[in-house]
C-alpha cells in the first residue's frame, strides 16, 4: 500500500503514549495521596543510586496562542511571579519530606506556558530553592522551554551559570498568516539571535518545536520554514501533528475549521516535512522527534538507552518523575499523579498545606506489563515476549503486519522503516484498556 493510502488508513483519534494507562483510562476512585506518598518512598528506596527527574511547570504567558493544547494562565501581571514559586518551592519541600533526604536530580525540565515569562531574577529565585533540597552530578541535565520573541541574554547566562545547557524553543511555523492565526508571532531573525547567543554562551544542546497541520499552513510556507530552520542547525527537531482539540481548548475557535488542512492537504506537509528533515541528515529518533546523530538523543537511541515520560523523549531514563505546579503530572513507576488544573486551586491546597494532588493512579501488574511493551516500541523499536505473543494483542497486530509496518514472530515484534510513521497506531494495539472500554466521545487527536 502506498504511503497515502496507509496516511489515510491509519488517521484516526489515538493516544500520544506519553504514560500507560492514558489519563482518561486512570482508575481515580482507587487512588489516595497516602498511597501515592508511599510509592514514590517506595520507588526512590529501590533506586534512588539513579536519581530522579523533576518537572516545573510554569504556566504564565502574556498572550494566548490560540493554537496550544498546554495548561496556560494569560496574563500581563508579573507580581504573580514570586507567590507561585513560593507555592512550587512548599510543594517541593513536601515532597523530600516524603523522600526523607535530599534526592539527587538526574534531569530537571522548566515548561509551560512560557517560562521565560518570569525574570531571569526570579527563575535564580525559583532553582535556588530547588538546589537547596536537592544535588547535582556532573550527569545531570537541565533544560527549559523559551518563547523566541521574549528570551533576553540575561535569562540565558543566568539559566547557563546554573547548570542549564539545553534549551527548547516553540517555532511552530515562520509564514505571517499562520503566525496570524494562532497568536504567535517571532521571526526567523529572533530566533536565529537567541540561538546564536545560547551557542556562544555555551548551550551544548538548542531543540526546535515545529508543527504541522496549523490553520492556514500550506506547503510553500512549510518549506520555507524548514529551510530557515535547517540554515540554523538546531540539534534536534520536535515536529508535531497539531491537534485540533476545541473541545478542550477553546482558544481554537479562534479560526475556522475551513483554515485546518485535513486529509490529503496535511498529509503532504508531514511527508514534506520529514522528507526535508531527513535530507538535511536529521535522523528519526522517535515519534515526532528527530535529531543529529551528534546528539544525545540519536545516541540514546542507538545505545538502547532512548526513554520516554510525560515530559517527551529523553536520554535520561529515571523511574521517579515529580512533577511541581499547576496540572503537572508525577510518575512513581508504580503510580501516577497530577496536580489541580487551576491556578487557584493549586495555591488554595499549597496555602493549607495539602500536597496538591488532585487525581492518580495505582499501576497493576497488567498494566506495568503493558506499559513495558509500550515504552519498548516507542523507545527501542521492538519488544519481546517471555511466553509468546498474547492472542488479543497478536489479532491486533495482524492489520499493522499485512500493511508491513511490523516485522512479527512468535514472541517478538519490531517496527519496520515504513512503521516509524505510525507508532502511536501500533501502540493501540498493545493498549488493553482503550479496548476493553472504547471511548463514546473524542478523547484524542488524530494521530496525523
Amino acid at each position: 500500500m502506498e504511503t497515502a493510502a496507509l496516511l489515510k488508513k491509519y488517521n484516526v483519534a489515538t493516544p500520544r503514549y506519553t504514560s500507560y494507562p492514558t489519563v482518561p483510562y486512570w482508575d481515580i476512585e482507587n487512588f489516595n495521596a497516602n498511597g501515592w506518598l508511599a510509592s514514590i518512598a517506595n520507588t526512590y528506596a529501590s533506586h534512588k543510586d539513579e536519581g530522579i527527574s523533576l518537572y516545573i511547570h510554569l504556566p504564565f504567558c502574556e498572550s494566548l496562542c490560540t493554537y496550544c493544547g498546554c495548561n496556560t494562565r494569560i496574563t500581563k501581571n508579573h507580581d504573580v511571579e514570586v507567590p507561585y514559586i513560593s507555592a512550587v518551592l512548599a510543594e517541593w519541600k513536601m515532597y523530600v519530606d516524603a523522600l526523607r533526604e535530599k534526592p539527587k536530580l538526574k534531569e530537571l525540565h522548566l515548561g509551560g506556558g512560557t517560562p521565560t515569562f518570569f525574570s531571569a531574577e526570579n527563575l535564580e529565585l525559583l532553582l535556588n530553592g530547588i538546589m537547596k533540597y536537592a544535588s547535582l552530578t556532573s550527569e545531570t541535565e537541565l533544560s527549559f522551554e523559551a518563547h523566541p520573541a521574549n528570551t533576553t541574554s540575561m535569562h540565558l547566562t543566568t539559566l547557563y551559570r546554573l547548570g542549564f545547557r539545553r534549551l527548547s524553543l516553540g517555532i511552530q511555523d515562520f509564514d505571517p498568516k499562520v503566525q496570524f492565526l494562532i497568536n504567535r508571532h517571532q521571526t526567523p531573525q529572533q530566533v536565529a539571535e537567541v540561538t546564536a547567543t545560547a551557542r556562544e554562551i555555551g548551550y551544548t544542546s538548542v531543540n526546535f518545536d515545529l508543527i504541522y497541520g496549523l490553520p492556514g499552513q500550506t506547503v510553500a510556507g512549510l518549506t520555507d520554514t524548514i529551510d530557515e530552520v535547517i540554515r540554523m542547525q538546531p540539534d534536534r527537531i520536535a515536529f508535531y501533528s497539531y491537534a485540533h482539540v476545541p473541545w478542550l481548548k477553546p482558544g481554537q475557535r479562534h479560526y475556522d475549521e475551513k483554515d485546518i488542512p485535513i486529509g490529503d492537504e496535511k498529509f503532504a506537509l508531514y511527508r514534506l516535512g520529514r522528507q526535508l528533515l531527513e535530507e538535511a541528515g536529521y535522523k528519526d529518533v522517535g515519534m515526532d522527534h528527530f535529531a543529529l546523530k551528534s546528539d544525545s538523543l540519536f545516541q540514546a537511541l542507538t545505545e538502547q538507552k532512548l526513554h520516554r515520560n510525560f515530559m517527551g523523549y529523553t536520554n535520561q531514563h529515571t523511574h521517579l518523575l515529580i512533577g511541581l505546579g499547576v496540572s503537572s503530572i508525577s510518575d512513581s513507576w508504580t503510580a501516577f499523579a497530577q496536580n489541580p488544573k487551576t491556578v487557584e486551586a493549586y495555591l488554595d491546597q499549597i496555602e493549607q498545606g495539602i500536597l496538591p494532588v488532585e487525581k492518580g493512579h495505582f499501576l497493576s501488574d497488567e498494566d506495568l506489563e503493558v506499559r513495558k511493551h509500550i515504552l519498548n516500541i516507542m523507545c527501542r523499536e521492538n519488544t519481546f515476549y517471555n511466553e509468546g505473543i498474547p492472542e488479543g494483542v497478536y489479532g491486533r497486530l495482524l492489520p499493522l503486519l499485512r500493511d508491513k509496518l511490523i516485522w512479527v514472530n512468535e514472541k517478538e515484534i519490531r517496527i519496520t522503516t515504513k512503521g516509524k510513521s505510525f507508532l502511536r497506531n501500533i501502540c493501540m494495539a498493545f493498549d488493553e484498556k482503550l479496548w476493553l472500554k472504547q471511548p463514546k466521545t473524542q478523547l484524542f487527536s488524530s494521530s496525523i
